[in-house]
């Protein structure tokens, strides 16, 4: 979580919303990928937070969920993440 957060300059609470989501499970299993490549837990999520971060969020991404053109993939799901769930709390208060 740490390193997602110092990555993204989110919240570790954000972090944590965001790997609970499909969007997460996601990114958990990219980590998966590099451990079984025969990388440490700490290389993996480097390494995953370092693709998710080289990525850049497109138009169609931006379309389809609302998060701006161009902002880094990982920081990009983490914020939209946290505004998702503070909207369905709100909505259930």
């Amino acid at each position: 979580m740490t390193a997602i957060s110092d990555a993204t300059c989110q919240s570790l609470e954000s972090v944590r919303i965001f790997l609970d989501s499909r969007h997460g499970r996601h990114f958990a299993d990219d980590v998966l990928n590099e451990m079984l490549r025969g990388h440490t837990i700490q290389q993996a999520i480097g390494a995953a937070v370092t693709r998710w971060m080289g990525w850049t969020i497109g138009r169609q991404t931006r379309k389809d969920y609302g998060i701006p053109n161009g902002l880094p993939y990982l920081t990009g799901f983490v914020i939209h993440c946290e505004v998702t769930d503070e909207a369905f709390a709100t909505m259930g208060a």
